[in-house]
């Protein structure tokens, strides 16, 4: 794969790290990622629009539109940590079709279409048929920004769940979508970080929404839960709302 190859060309390297309007980091990598698969895009699909993390937006009310999270966990990366993944969805009107999450590190490809199921490296995955949240093993994603933004819903996730961990970035949500993890509750997304996600999710037998338990779409805000079942979903749900109204 083209973003990979690339990515891994510049993994545990010696790079010049800049800092975005919103104090993210980003470096030749990120951009570099996102210029070659824009520009195989362009060549190959040359009317349909495109919504990356690094070169903006064109038109989403197009039809066709592809999103791109060329590195998605980018201080993992330059801190030479391996869960950094490279994103890919394509959505037609405003339905993800296919979700893509690369481990490059890892050299593992989660692919999910609606009605196909999703895959690792070419096997198919589902998720656990776990329905209780005191059974599950809990990701929380964004420790940091939910303890400081979000006190009480975040000590109300550091008791819950049979197992907790704390994480970041994409790689959480694929391993639910592989059966290893039962939910993620996560903080502070844009949909090129989402979008990929729930494709991959759904596909496996999941269920993505926000916090309030709305659809995803490109006008979503940033918190986001995953869970195995519609069951484990509502009842996180019901945690989330019991935190943010203490």
């Amino acid at each position: 794969m083209i973003a990979a190859g690339t990515a891994m060309r510049y993994f545990r390297k010696t790079l010049d790290v800049e800092l975005k309007g919103d104090r993210s980091p980003v470096t030749i990598a990120d951009r570099q990622v996102e210029r070659e698969v824009r520009d195989y895009l362009a060549v190959n699909f040359s009317d349909h629009s495109i919504l990356g993390e690094e070169y903006g937006s064109g038109d989403l009310s197009n039809e066709h539109v592809w999103v791109v999270d060329p590195i998605d966990g980018t201080r993992s990366f330059i801190s030479g940590h391996p869960l950094f993944g490279f994103l890919l969805a394509y959505v037609r009107h405003e339905k993800v079709q296919m979700g893509m999450v690369s481990m490059p590190a890892l050299g593992e490809l989660f692919v999910g279409q609606p009605g196909k199921g999703a895959t690792l490296n070419g096997a198919t995955i589902q998720t656990s048929a776990t329905t209780s949240l005191a059974e599950a093993i809990l990701y929380i994603n964004e420790g940091d920004k939910l303890f400081k933004h979000e006190s009480a819903v975040h000590a109300r996730l550091a008791e819950a769940g049979h197992t907790r961990r704390f994480a970041y970035d994409c790689y959480p949500h694929a391993l639910l979508a592989a059966g290893h993890v039962d939910a993620v509750v996560d903080y502070d997304l844009k949909p090129f970080d989402f979008l990929p996600l729930l494709g991959v999710v759904e596909a496996a037998g999941g269920v993505m929404s926000d916090w309030d338990g709305n659809a995803l779409t490109f006008h979503s805000g940033g918190k986001i839960v995953s869970a195995a079942t519609p069951e484990l979903h509502r009842e996180l749900l019901d945690l989330l709302a019991a935190g943010r109204s203490a």
